[in-house]
């Protein structure tokens, strides 16, 4: 089933997008919304974030994203004098970045398609950047891009440089920019990603301690994204990846004891299930990961999903479709458990983007 179906070409309407973080809407974290897909009963229910433990039993195995949002936009000019927003996305093999090249918008930096290779860069503080070649390199150094390879010179260590001249990437869709801890997960601990795993972001301290108390067990990986495929809907690139080997182990037990793997995020989904065999046997593993979860690839590794609500055409709806048909057993010429949950979601004004409501997919437990 294609995203499209899901959502054709309506577009999101702006009193659906989350503008601000809930905490400026009087909300704690884990107050946001939450829909949740029972797919056990192909029924939806509405709740608040606070209450997940309400679908989660003993058993069951939650797998977070530990990776930290960097300060990952960095004013630019060129020699000529012209402003630019450079929005850094992944740290690639051999000192080079994956970076966007923005320009300046009314709200916030727009896309710009003009950008071309051998383009220098002055960056604060003495930094520079130079595009190289249009990222990943499939044609020409003339074709246009989004993305580009570059080499980025920091003075100094990156992260310290980014935490000193830097800021959160934002899209126009925030009307203001927010400070670095808003753009944090509670299980943040390693800096790498360039827009935050935000499907971890409602959980709280006090909701992890209420789950952890119910047996309901929490295992960590690492996948450090890239800028966001939201604008031109173009699938993930590849991305970096670590799933530890208890990790590995603790997913493949609590599948072995009919418990849930619940993934907090599409970033999870990935990693996982690009460490996860035909057999559905999970092996630690570290790399680099391209995996698109489609209709023709089978998930072998979660069996409920944590995650926020994506834009119109985005590609991480078809990995959304793809946990709920392999919990109802539905095929796509059955009733569309998703279309459904979206369409109640903007019946009930829910809130989209990365400082938005939640939804949660939940399976039946295996016997």
């Amino acid at each position: 089933m294609a995203a499209a179906r899901v959502t054709g070409n309506i577009e999101l309407p702006s009193q659906l997008e989350a503008h601000e973080p809930p905490e400026a809407r009087g909300l704690r974290r884990d107050e946001v919304r939450l829909l949740v897909s029972n797919l056990a009963t192909d029924s939806i229910e509405h709740a608040r974030f606070a209450d997940l433990p309400r679908w989660l039993s003993a058993g069951d195995l939650l797998v977070v994203n530990t990776s930290a949002t960097t300060n990952a936009a960095l004013p630019a000019t060129t020699g000529d004098g012209h402003a630019f927003e450079l929005h850094l996305s992944t740290r690639l093999p051999g000192g080079l970045w994956s970076v966007e090249l923005r320009q300046p918008g009314e709200k916030a930096s727009l896309p710009c398609s003009g950008a071309l290779a051998g383009t220098a860069l002055l960056l604060p503080g003495g930094g520079r950047a130079t595009l190289l070649a249009p990222y990943p390199f499939i044609d020409s150094l003339t074709s246009r891009s989004r993305l580009w390879a570059a080499a980025v010179v920091f003075p100094g260590v990156a992260d310290s440089y980014l935490g000193q001249h830097g800021r959160p990437i934002r899209y126009s869709y925030v009307d203001r920019s927010w400070p670095n801890e808003m753009y944090q997960t509670v299980f943040a601990n390693e800096a790498g990603s360039a827009e935050m795993p935000s499907a971890g972001r409602p959980f709280t301290p006090e909701l992890v301690t209420r789950l952890v108390s119910r047996g309901v067990e929490i295992a960590p990986l690492v996948l450090h994204t890239g800028v966001a495929s939201l604008e031109s809907h173009e699938p993930p690139y590849e991305e970096y990846y670590r799933v530890p080997r208890h990790t590995a182990e603790r997913v493949n037990a609590a599948r072995r004891a009919g418990g849930r793997v619940i993934a907090v995020g599409t970033t999870v989904v990935r990693a996982l299930e690009t460490v996860t065999g035909d057999t559905g046997t999970t092996s630690p593993g570290e790399g680099w990961t391209s995996l698109v979860i489609t209709s023709d690839r089978p998930l072998r590794s979660v069996t409920g999903l944590i995650t926020g609500f994506h834009e119109p055409r985005a590609t991480h709806l078809t990995l959304v479709e793809r946990v709920i048909t392999a919990g109802i057993g539905a095929d796509a010429s059955g009733p569309c458990h998703l279309e459904r949950a979206y369409a109640e979601a903007r019946r009930l004004g829910y809130l989209w983007h990365e400082f938005g409501d939640s939804h949660l997919i939940i399976a039946r437990r295996d016997p």
